[in-house]
């Protein structure tokens, strides 16, 4: 069954924009985040040019995933960094944060490939 938006507007969006910010994403957690900010501020530009279509949905898509994967960062770093033993297991929940973050990128990225919306 193929999955439409109520808002459709039958138009077909160009692929080039979604595809570099999946690639800014996809390398993002080795850069310590800081393309993914620098991803999202140009999505966050370029999403008017995709208003109406199926696309958007990856725009908000990798919006979400960037501000959700930054607030757990910081939560996790804030609650770690306050114990000396936290500090020496920081990297847990910072490889388990990078799993999430990728895994979710990846996800979108094979939808946006289907030409389906994102979830």
């Amino acid at each position: 069954m193929a999955e439409t938006l109520e808002h459709d507007t039958g138009k077909t969006p160009s692929l080039t924009n979604i595809n570099v910010l999946y690639v800014l994403h996809a390398i993002s957690p080795f850069t310590f985040w800081t393309l993914s900010v620098i991803a999202v501020i140009i999505g966050a530009i370029a999403r008017d040019n995709v208003r109406g279509t199926w696309v958007e949905t990856h725009y908000s898509w990798l919006t979400r995933t960037c501000i959700w994967g930054l607030v757990w960062l910081a939560l996790f770093t804030v609650l770690f960094v306050a114990s000396i033993v936290g500090i020496l297991l920081l990297w847990l929940p910072w490889g388990a944060l990078t799993i999430w973050y990728l895994y979710r990128v990846i996800r979108g990225w094979l939808r946006l490939n289907d030409r389906r919306p994102a979830p």
